[in-house]
């Protein structure tokens, strides 16, 4: 059994091989090599059914076969038929992506949209932290903020505005995280871990996971502009007065940051308004 309860033969269906190739290679794997008939008899399945398993095997390059008169087939180290299978998929993953990228429409539409599994949401905050072009701000539980700190440090080191609300003190990081002023009775009440991002002020997600985050209870996402800056001069406002003494937050402020989302709903700012607003 593998850690997650599911069968070496499992496995191996779950990366697209048939019940049969996958039983035939796991004998090959645990017993060594061996010739069709003896494989066939080890697993209990008619000998044609096997060497049309092993004929499949050996066009993955999932076994090689020794060609004499008596084949032998011998299965291919575990690491490199899953380094090989790494490489098909990352290769098929690109033309799919060249692909599917000609068909996708990237006109908002203003709706608000329910995300319904963890993975869900998980992707869809990482995508949004690699789309945003100026700033991104969060209010995130600690599960959160610690599986979504690397996109975060990507962006800042992408030169992208980031700075966040927590509930407990993270390790150092190159961006701004100040800590919330109910963090106590947040983190005692509060029923689940929360997840707030918006990415400049053009998209937002909001979504409350389960208090072991296995689970979605509440998640919704919106590319309303007008919905994402609301969302973000709140959590603004929120991180500023979480740390009233950092002068560096300031320009977080929806006026004051004027990100693309604002800049959609409103228009461009000229430099004579941006210096009336600084005054």
């Amino acid at each position: 059994m593998t850690t997650n309860g599911s069968t070496p033969t499992q496995t191996l269906v779950g990366l697209g091989f048939t019940e049969m190739e996958a039983a035939v290679y796991c004998e090959l794997l645990r017993s060594g090599p061996a010739t069709g008939y003896r494989l066939a008899q080890a697993i209990g399945k008619a000998a044609a059914n096997t060497y049309q398993a092993l004929a499949a095997l050996t066009q993955k390059g999932a076994v090689l076969v020794d060609d004499r008169e008596s084949k032998t087939y011998r299965a291919v180290a575990a690491d490199e038929l899953l380094a090989a299978l790494q490489r098909s998929f990352d290769g098929r993953r690109a033309d799919a992506k060249a692909a599917l990228d000609s068909l996708q429409a990237s006109v908002p539409d203003d709706r608000i949209y329910q995300l319904s599994t963890v993975a869900q949401v998980y992707e869809r905050a990482a995508a949004m932290i690699k789309r945003a072009e100026e700033i991104v701000l969060f209010d995130l539980f600690p599960a959160p903020l610690a599986k979504l700190t690397p996109k975060l440090v990507e962006g800042h080191a992408n030169g992208v505005v980031i700075a966040g609300l927590s509930y407990v003190s993270p390790p150092a990081l190159p961006f701004t995280v100040a800590i919330s002023g109910s963090a106590g009775v947040v983190a005692s009440r509060w029923p689940g871990q929360q997840i707030t991002l918006v990415a400049d002020a053009r998209e937002h997600l909001v979504a409350l996971l389960s208090p072991d985050g296995g689970a979605v209870r509440h998640a919704v996402w919106s590319d309303s502009a007008y919905l994402a800056c609301l969302k973000h001069s709140g959590v603004a406002a929120e991180i500023r007065m979480s740390a009233p003494a950092d002068d560096r937050l300031e320009a977080i402020a929806l006026l004051q940051a004027f990100p693309p989302g604002l800049r959609t709903l409103i228009g461009p700012r000229d430099l004579e308004a941006r210096e009336g607003d600084a005054a």
